[in-house]
């Protein structure tokens, strides 16, 4: 028997660090047991869930998004992979996991920090606003909210040829922004974007707006500063309510002087894994992304805030509800 600690989310704003006895000795056909490093705190998906506002968590039940371990024992049948592997993959805020082989579950190269690769999937998760846009070499593109996934987006939009204005009422964000590459940072708290935007791109507005606080009001805002058939891509969830006439936001896509395209930029609007029929899936866009770090290309250090122990995790959760805006990575160390 293995001696498990794990997180649980018990019942709204209550969580709770909590052991509990996994069998070792017996592993299904295709898993592995996996012995976690780090996991990463994904704020605005586990707030949403520790909050009970999210019909698909169930409580109790344990969070997580993405974490870093190695593997301690390995059912008879895997053959890619051996004990003492250290892998990337889709886990739970738990120090051991019986774990699949077959979905998000990618070797790390020895060349990555350990501590980089929880980042893999908020980086995959900014990804798809790259894979829905039509963002090419030369264009410019807004970025709004530059929290972790709002950054990564910048980030990779860089990568692809852009200009990047990045957008958000946090100074400290921004100057995160303006050292992960941001051509342009302005803070939408006390300045006229659209007036900046302007003056940036020389009338033309930007092409893309990638939006990435989930604020609708934010979006109402933000289709103003697009130029002429140019896109907006929803990549945060929109969460909250909002009331406003939105004509004036529906003529932004139907009048032929602005012609606006929306877009979702949902992480799963891609399989789970590489097929032969889809260009891309989660899999080949973790395993993209873990090469940028590995080349690094993609900067995740600046956006590291803290290593926390998970023994103290109501605390950790309390402090990021309190001051959510103050918190971009957030590791949880299982060591």
């Amino acid at each position: 028997m293995l001696e498990n600690k794990k997180i649980v989310f018990e019942k709204p704003w209550e969580a709770r660090f909590k052991s509990e006895s996994l069998d070792d000795f017996s592993v299904p056909l295709g898993q592995v047991i996996l012995k976690k490093r780090y996991s990463i705190i994904s704020t605005g998906t586990e707030l949403a869930c520790l909050s009970g506002g999210e019909s698909w968590f169930k409580m109790p039940g344990v969070p997580g998004y993405s974490c870093v371990g190695e593997i301690v024992k390995t059912a008879d049948d895997v053959k890619d992979f051996s004990i003492g592997d250290t892998v990337f993959c889709y886990g739970s805020h738990a120090l051991y996991e019986v774990m699949p082989t077959g979905g998000i579950f990618l070797p790390v190269p020895k060349d990555i920090d350990p501590k980089w690769v929880p980042f893999v999937r908020m980086a995959s998760i900014a990804a798809t606003a790259l894979r829905a846009s039509t963002i090419e070499w030369g264009d410019t593109v807004a970025v709004t909210g530059q929290g972790l996934v709002g950054n990564m987006a910048a980030q990779l939009a860089k990568l692809q040829g852009a200009a990047v204005i990045a957008i958000d009422v946090l100074d400290s964000r921004l100057a995160v922004a303006r050292k992960c590459g941001a051509d342009l940072t302005i803070n939408s708290a006390n300045a006229n974007v659209a007036e900046e935007i302007r003056r940036f791109t020389g009338g033309a507005m930007v092409s893309t707006l990638i939006e990435a606080t989930g604020v609708p009001e934010v979006t109402v805002q933000a289709i103003d500063w697009i130029g002429r058939n140019g896109e907006l891509i929803f990549l945060g969830s929109p969460r909250g309510a909002f009331e406003t006439d939105i004509t004036p936001f529906l003529n932004r896509t139907h009048l032929a002087s602005f012609n606006v395209t929306l877009k979702g930029a949902h992480e799963w609007r891609y399989p789970v894994n590489r097929t032969p029929f889809e260009k891309h899936s989660l899999e080949r866009n973790s395993q993209l992304i873990m090469d940028l770090i590995s080349q690094k290309k993609l900067m995740v250090e600046p956006l590291l805030t803290e290593i926390l122990s998970p023994a103290g995790c109501f605390d950790v959760y309390r402090k990021v509800r309190n001051n959510k805006d103050r918190y971009l990575g957030i590791l949880f160390d299982w060591q």
